[in-house]
């Protein structure tokens, strides 16, 4: 696990330096297609203590790395202050912190404390591509996919909360269209399901093995 932190007094002109540091960190981790949405993450999280918490406050931003999730933190001393995701109207300047978080990060929460809360979010970093029989597999299933829905959704740079429930939507109906066919045909879609999973959990173990 990596980590870095940062203690800082929240200011609207610390904003541009705390993005500049997030974004040679990530650098340096080779993380550089999670930057644009880390450093707009950090901005908003620092926005939402500067407007609830005020200007000035002592706050700290913490980023780590375990595995492919990136996890940013916000701390700062007022728990009663709590973070909200509410519905902004198109013609309001405010209020949209907290949904852009959401909409960019795969989940995000509140930690209370007894005397500070920390707000948290993650990113997932794209994974790296599989090679062999499963790469193979996985590449087959994008172009499926894609008649399914926006091709973007499928490809490894799309990583926000967002587009993972659009994908798993997709990938959903592919599976009720598939068993929608096998009844048609007279196939025993309970039996082909687990037929499957057999599958499946053979080729990971395999893989496992080869590694």
């Amino acid at each position: 696990m990596a980590s870095w932190g940062f203690p800082f007094l929240a200011e609207p002109e610390e904003v541009a330096g705390l993005r500049r540091l997030v974004r040679t960190r990530l650098n340096d981790w080779g993380l550089q297609e999670l930057s644009d949405s880390a450093q707009l993450c950090v901005s908003e999280l620092v926005s939402n203590v500067i407007t609830h918490v005020g200007r000035g406050t002592p706050a700290g931003l913490t980023v780590s790395l375990r595995g492919a999730r990136l996890r940013i933190e916000l701390r700062d001393p007022d728990a009663r202050a709590l973070p909200a995701l509410v519905e902004a109207r198109d013609d309001e300047e405010n209020g949209r912190g907290m949904a852009l978080v959401d909409a960019l990060t795969d989940r995000w929460g509140v930690e209370l404390h007894e005397d500070n809360k920390v707000t948290w979010c993650e990113l997932v970093a794209a994974p790296v591509p599989p090679e062999g029989q499963a790469g193979a597999r996985v590449t087959r299933a994008a172009k499926v996919l894609s008649s399914y829905g926006d091709g973007e959704l499928f490809s490894t740079s799309r990583r926000s909360r967002l587009g993972a429930m659009a994908a798993e939507a997709a990938v959903i109906d592919v599976i009720a269209d598939l068993l929608h066919w096998l009844q048609m045909h007279g196939h025993d879609t309970d039996e082909v399901l687990d037929r499957a999973q057999t599958h499946f959990e053979a080729e990971l173990d395999a893989a496992r093995v080869t590694r």
